[in-house]
């Protein structure tokens, strides 16, 4: 089972990247898929994550109305739509994968123990 996140760069302040978390090996439709990022320095910080059941979404305050979380079943791929990046958004941000729905709640927790997990793609938001 394998993720791969792919989408990250340099982008400037108020800029947008869309990130995208592809999967091998399952149907990730079926899966609770969360994002994650982790600055150098800094413990891991959930973003956003979407439940398999009924695609239900939820953020992180930091980065509400901001980001965007979806899937693309046909893709089988997750996207984290990011506008209006600023440079406290820089990091490398992970996607994550779980069969249980209850790894992805209105908490976003950093600690929420998904099983699978990609290598990370690095963002860097910079003038």
């Amino acid at each position: 089972l394998q993720l791969v996140e792919s989408g990250g760069g340099l982008v400037q302040p108020g800029g947008s990247l869309r990130l995208s978390c592809a999967v091998s090996g399952f149907f990730l439709g079926s899966y609770a898929v969360g994002w994650f990022r982790q600055a150098p320095g800094k413990e891991r910080e959930g973003v956003s994550c979407i439940r398999g059941v009924d695609d239900s979404t939820y953020y992180a305050d930091s980065v509400k109305g901001r980001f965007t979380i979806s899937r693309d079943k046909a893709k089988n791929t997750v996207y984290l739509q990011m506008n209006s990046l600023k440079p406290e958004d820089a990091a490398v941000y992970y996607c994550a994968a779980d069969l249980a729905d209850s790894v992805c709640d209105a908490s976003v927790n950093s600690l929420a123990p998904y099983n699978y997990w990609g290598q990370g793609t690095q963002v860097t938001v910079s003038s």
